[in-house]
């Protein structure tokens, strides 16, 4: 019982931790979108077959998407170290984690968002060229309005696994809940420390993923 904490101790140390974590991938949401959505976007445009063919732009894309997908987690974390620090200033720290967590995440949700525009009628592309609109027209008009549910349901599936990134990202002092684990649940063997943190992660990812599921099927009703 040595290594228990009084409970006022516990919550406040399980609050901080939530409160990073939170910081984490709110952040890492955004930019992994930024990123992500841009580029989904021009993967699927710059095709063979596509609106804008550039095969050596899509195949040199394509490449840098599939080795940031090829690779586990914790190897980039490791890896991305020098880069953290240069852009950072310091690899600790809850801010430090997102660089690597947004590096981790945008290459997966960039193949989400070419996969949702690849299910867009087709027709309805060939009905804004036929009628002299361009790229933009495509883009903006059709592409993201007629994918935008299938899209909400990938960014929902993105933020789920952010969640379980800024958690790994504790293994280089990163912060938030799956720090807390670790220095606390399992170098201190606290039993207290452990539960805790698996309870807030379970509620966040059911909660996440709950409100994306609600937000889909009422663009999807509205549609």
């Amino acid at each position: 019982m040595r290594n228990q904490l009084p409970w006022e101790d516990l919550l406040a140390l399980v609050l901080n931790a939530t409160g990073e974590t939170l910081y984490m991938v709110a952040l890492a949401s955004l930019f992994t979108l930024l990123i992500g959505l841009p580029l989904g976007v021009v993967l699927f445009i710059t095709r063979k077959q596509g609106i804008l063919p550039a095969p050596r732009l899509n195949g040199a894309l394509g490449a840098i998407v599939n080795l940031g997908r090829s690779l586990p987690f914790v190897v980039l974390l490791i890896a991305l170290i020098p880069l953290t620090r240069l852009i950072i200033g310091t690899t600790l720290g809850s801010s430090a984690a997102v660089v690597p967590i947004t590096i981790g995440a945008f290459p997966f949700f960039a193949r989400i968002v070419e996969s949702a525009l690849d299910e867009v009628e087709k027709g309805r592309i060939e009905a804004i060229l036929s009628m002299g609109g361009n790229v933009r027209h495509v883009i903006f008009k059709v592409l993201l309005p007629e994918a935008l549910p299938t899209l909400l349901a990938g960014l929902t599936l993105t933020v789920v696994m952010l969640i379980g990134f800024s958690s790994m990202a504790g293994v280089i002092g990163g912060g938030g809940l799956g720090d807390l684990a670790i220095r606390y649940g399992y170098q201190r063997f606290n039993n207290q420390v452990m539960i805790a943190t698996v309870i807030i992660l379970v509620i966040l990812v059911q909660g996440v993923q709950t409100l994306g599921d609600r937000l889909v099927r009422s663009l999807a009703h509205r549609r």
